[in-house]
């Protein structure tokens, strides 16, 4: 009976010997958990899906300096760890960035226009979304890149900006209907 250690170093040495099969099957082993491990840290559903996509992006790159492929599991998980870890810190930065605003915003407010007030709300709403979808909607909306432009400038999938999009507007009808903004 193989362990799960020997496994992972034979998928690692096919791979690092040309064999592309392999890394797809170092992916099914390991994505799910990748995902789960990364939730359980960051406890957001998009952002941990997001995180495992980028470390397996590191783990591809870096697999060749890997020189325990034993320790595979060890070795990703410790990079699905940082990631998840500096995700949380972007956000803590944010937070502190919004509520900042989120003053200068109260102490404006009476100034403004009705129209002004909704984009500065829009503006809050969109400042308040996880740094990788902020990050998207400005790309598509305020400098109006396609979202293959988006892909490769974020060094990510289509599909990937797809669903950062997709699920930035969700977040955004929630805020804005919450505040009476959405038709």
């Amino acid at each position: 009976m193989k362990t799960d250690q020997s496994i992972d170093e034979k998928l690692v040495n096919a791979y690092k010997n040309g064999d592309k099969k392999a890394l797809a099957l170092l992916v099914k082993r390991w994505h799910k958990l990748f995902c789960d491990k990364a939730y359980w840290l960051v406890k957001d559903k998009d952002a941990a899906k997001d995180i495992a996509q980028d470390s397996w992006s590191i783990i591809i790159n870096k697999i060749e300096d890997l020189k325990e492929p034993r320790q595979f599991k060890f070795w990703a998980y410790r990079i699905v760890c940082n990631k998840s870890t500096d995700w949380l810190r972007e956000q803590t930065k944010n937070q502190k960035r919004t509520v900042g605003y989120d003053k200068e915003i109260e102490s404006f407010e009476e100034h403004y226009s009705e129209n002004q007030i909704q984009k500065q709300i829009l503006l809050k709403a969109i400042n308040a979304l996880p740094e990788n979808q902020r990050e998207v909607v400005k790309l598509f909306y305020h400098q109006d890149y396609k979202l293959k432009q988006i892909s490769k400038l974020l060094n990510i999938s289509v599909g990937t900006a797809k669903s950062r999009l997709f699920h930035a507007r969700e977040k955004l009808k929630k805020t804005l209907k919450h505040r009476n903004y959405e038709n």
